[in-house]
């Protein structure tokens, strides 16, 4: 099977609902699977020792304060507004590129309005760009993908506000 034909299953296999296509020939065998799997696995967090931890001298002998600095709450407030909204992921492994060429604006910046069907970024795989649309109207809250880096299926790119 040609680069062609392997384009063409792939693609046809993103535009609809398949989650899984098995090809078997005499000369080869094509599986293409999407989605997540439904298999959970567990394995235990590797536990490490605590280094220990020595004080200067002349901090011992300063007061300890008894109230948690007030500096902790804004970053847990911060941390609970920047994850609101919705995630846009991205639907195939590839490149992440904010924009058509290095030299042009990105396709959307933060607080840019989006219709639907609007390019958001390109996913490039396999020298083929993908062009990864809004599904909905909304607004880019937050670009998650960085330029020219690689991507995981499911990788959040940009957290977005439904309009």
């Amino acid at each position: 099977m040609d680069i062609k034909d392997l384009k063409t299953l792939i693609k046809m296999v993103t535009e609809t609902d398949i989650t899984e296509f098995e090809m078997e020939s005499e000369q080869e065998k094509i599986i293409i699977k999407r989605g997540h799997s439904d298999v959970v696995t567990y394995t235990a967090a590797p536990t490490y020792a605590a280094a220990p931890t020595y004080a200067p001298p002349a901090q011992a002998a300063a007061p300890v304060a008894s109230a948690p600095a007030p500096v902790a709450a804004p970053v847990a407030v911060a941390a609970a507004v920047s994850e609101s909204g919705e995630v846009i992921t991205s639907p195939i492994v590839g490149t992440f590129y904010s924009s058509p060429s290095p030299e042009s604006d990105p396709y959307v910046k933060v607080g840019s309005i989006i219709e639907k069907g609007q390019t958001l970024c390109i996913v490039e795989a396999m020298k083929l760009m993908n062009e990864i649309e809004a599904e909905f109207k909304c607004k880019v809250v937050e670009i998650l993908g960085e330029n020219a880096k690689p991507v995981e299926y499911g990788a959040p790119l940009f957290r977005v506000e439904r309009l």
